[in-house]
């Protein structure tokens, strides 16, 4: 069964029509009056956007990234009236949904899963084309977190999308039709895939990657360049220095590789990947990006020199016409916790010193607000928004981190603030120009890190954590259990030693960038590791966030007050945004449970997804609207009896211990977005090595393991599943059955 969305185009390509690009009433029909161009959207319109403000030209709406809207006709007065307009159903498959839509002209522009995308009347939600990319599952190589995508470009009447396997898109706004595509992975042999959201910056369009974590090890970094007409590489840029003794494809890789153990060998690739957060400052030139994590995050796997490893967890500025580095800011020299840099960047002019500064500002993973002035890369201020203690502070006149023992994890299990996930992550925060505050979608989560192999337990590498591994202490934490896996850990009533109140939370914090402090908070979600939404602000003091819960919530920007609350049935991972057609202002949201919540465990009860089908679709809401359609409530599927076991023990416990380090960044054994393998069917038992070895269902985007593992390896996995659907079936059976 493939994983894609399902409709009526799907009957068109079985009748032999697969190159037809599906376009609804988006085509005008014989004799109707020309209507504006489709897309319209340059250098002029996007300066004038707060002129425009029914529009919302780009991801962050401006050109500064702000997510906020100057609309008001929904304000805190009157938001409790807001209610249901319309919804579009984004078909399957089932997953996380990222992306914020674009409105240009009362056309609303979005992507989903695979790169898929989406132009709707902005006014009644109906579709006027979608475009499929068909990207290949084989080139979109086990992506690091979901099928997401998390948006598109809209530039002078075309729409540009970067598919999962790397392919950029140029598509016709009118009607869908593809202009061109190309292919912008180097290295199909690595395990490289896309899933952001492709810059537009002068006469080039910017695109990164994802895969810093992924396979033995990750891949190496860069960002490539393309012309907006043509679709030409007009220049990539690595952000970290090729194999010892190959040459630089940049310049600045010469310095960088002063930052690298020379000895070290070819296995890992360096990470340092863009894949997500991208900013273009118009007068400058410059096209702004954070980078990953290095790989491996232990470096000692690399070579004994405690070097920073550049350009990774790094905000780097590019000329966008050369492709040359102009500055540099690394966040965490020597990353060793998965604190990518890539979150969103935001513009601001801010009073400094008595004089206003064009600058940039990212509320890091690693847990500091950074500003950064726009021209120069100088550090003006970095200050902890959420609980550090892998970190005692920044230096200003360094700029660097003052590192605390708490961090280092190569001595023993340590539990370290914030988690792998971030204090921030890629959930858009948003700056309102009226009340000059940052709006900051927090996880206050620690991770309690373990260096496997010298841990003693029998798993001594997962695939996306190399040789460490993170476990977050939720309510699921059970050192006892995990013991025989990972080796001994710290008991959860230690780790509550440490501070007062919950070990695992999420918070909505209102941050002031020139005060540098916390103006107010609310906390959202308790245990769900990182999936409430992103941030909308308005100017009707307005400011918006969905749940995992199913809500979409909305405060008074200046005081953090509740004004409403409006349930969905469908997790809120994305950003809200907002656009007035007609007069109507109008929120919307794209929905659905996914991303890198899929490797973190199953679906939490407190999930609507849980409770709900996670259902993908766009809602919209306005004032006076109804209460919002839930999906179908979620029935309980029943074990069916497995196959016989044959394995001996040992056999299933080499299983588990592959099945953990090889299956688990995707699949866990319980409700996710991903298959539960203890349900395999018959036919899927017969044909569980075609599968896991060959690829037999490549098109859902479940990749071959031929080249990591073997028969035997195969075997062994399936024979622990079947033991774990034994034990399933079981408890199942014996359970009182309901009257």
């Amino acid at each position: 069964m493939s994983d894609r969305p399902q409709g009526w185009w799907q009957r068109v390509a079985a009748l032999g029509l697969l190159s037809v690009v599906v376009a609804g009433c988006g085509h005008r029909q014989a004799g109707a009056p020309p209507g504006p161009a489709a897309g319209q959207v340059d250098q002029a319109r996007l300066d004038a956007a707060d002129r425009q403000p029914e529009n919302w030209f780009a991801p962050g709406r401006d050109q500064d990234g702000t997510y906020y809207s100057p609309l008001k006709q929904i304000d805190a007065g009157n938001a409790g009236r807001l209610g249901f307009a319309w919804e579009y159903d984004l078909g399957s498959p089932r997953r996380g949904q990222e992306a914020t839509p674009i409105v240009v002209d009362g056309v609303m522009y979005t992507s989903g899963t695979w790169g898929y995308v989406y132009a709707l009347d902005a006014a009644t939600g109906k579709e006027r084309w979608r475009y499929d990319p068909h990207a290949d599952p084989a080139a979109a190589r086990n992506p690091c977190c979901d099928l997401v995508n998390r948006g598109v470009a809209v530039w002078k009447g075309r729409v540009y999308v970067a598919a999962v396997d790397g392919r950029l898109h140029a598509l016709d706004a009118e009607t869908g039709r593809k202009i061109w595509d190309v292919d912008t992975i180097a290295d199909h042999s690595m395990p490289y895939s896309s899933t952001g959201a492709p810059q537009i910056a002068g006469k080039v369009i910017v695109i990164g990657n994802s895969g810093s974590d992924m396979g033995r090890g990750g891949v190496r970094g860069y960002v490539s360049a393309y012309d907006l007409e043509s679709g030409e590489l007009r220049w990539r840029f690595y952000t970290v220095p090729p194999a010892p003794g190959k040459p630089y494809e940049n310049p600045e890789l010469e310095a960088a590789d002063r930052t690298w153990d020379p000895g070290r060998g070819a296995t890992y690739q360096g990470g340092g990947t863009a894949w997500d957060g991208f900013a273009y400052d118009p007068k400058l030139d410059l096209v702004y990006f954070g980078t990953a994590n290095a790989a491996p995050y232990d470096l000692r796997q690399v070579g004994p020199a405690h070097l920073d490893s550049l350009y990774t967890a790094s905000i780097l500025a590019v000329n966008a016409s050369t492709g040359r580095l102009a500055w540099h800011y690394q966040t965490t020299p020597h990353d060793q916790w998965d604190y990518d840099a890539v979150q969103k960047l935001v513009f601001a002019e801010l009073p400094v010193a008595g004089k206003r500064r064009p600058v940039v500002m990212q509320a890091s993973k690693n847990g500091y607000f950074y500003v950064l002035d726009r021209r120069t890369g100088e550090l003006l201020s970095a200050d902890a928004y959420t609980y550090v203690n892998w970190s005692t502070g920044v230096d200003l006149k360094t700029g660097r981190p003052i590192p605390a023992a708490q961090g280092d994890w190569t001595t023993g299990p340590k539990n370290v603030y914030p988690s792998w996930a971030g204090g921030h992550t890629w959930n858009p925060m948003s700056f309102s120009a009226g009340t000059h505050l940052v709006y900051i979608p927090t996880l206050d989560i620690p991770n309690v890190w373990v260096d496997m192999p010298a841990n003693g337990g029998a798993v001594k590498y997962v695939n996306g954590f190399f040789t460490v591994n993170a476990v977050t202490p939720d309510d699921s934490y059970d050192p006892a259990s995990l013991k025989a896996l990972l080796g001994p850990l710290p008991e959860l009533k230690v780790l509550q030693q440490e501070r007062k109140g919950k070990l695992v939370r999420e918070v909505l914090r209102a941050w002031d960038p020139v005060a540098r402090k916390v103006v107010w908070e609310q906390e959202t979600s308790s245990g769900l590791r990182g999936y409430d939404g992103g941030v909308l602000s308005t100017a009707g003091n307005l400011v918006v966030q969905g749940r995992g819960s199913g809500e979409l919530w909305v405060y008074a920007a200046d005081t953090g007050a509740v004004l409403a609350k409006i349930p969905t049935g469908s997790h809120i991972l994305a950003a809200p945004m907002t656009y007035a057609v007609g007069g109507v202002q109008y929120l919307a949201v794209q929905v659905g449970y996914g991303g890198a919540a899929i490797t973190v465990g199953p679906i939490p009860p407190s999930s609507a997804a849980a409770t709900y089908e996670n259902t993908n679709r766009i809602i919209a809401f306005r004032l006076d609207g109804g209460p919002v359609p839930t999906p179908p409530r979620r029935t309980e599927i029943r074990f069916e009896k497995p196959p016989e076991p044959t394995a001996a023990g040992a056999v299933v416990r080499r299983g588990e211990v592959l099945f953990v380090q090889e299956c688990s960044r995707c699949h866990v054994l319980g409700l996710s977005v991903t298959p539960d393998l203890r349900r395999l069917t018959a036919g899927q038992h017969a044909a569980f090595k075609d599968i896991l070895l060959h690829g037999a269902v490549a098109p859902s985007g479940m990749e071959k393991f031929d080249d990591v593992l073997s028969e035997a390896d195969a075997d062994a996995i399936h024979a622990y599943l079947i033991d774990e659907a034994w034990k399933a079936y079981r408890n199942q059976e014996a359970a009182p059955k309901p009257r």
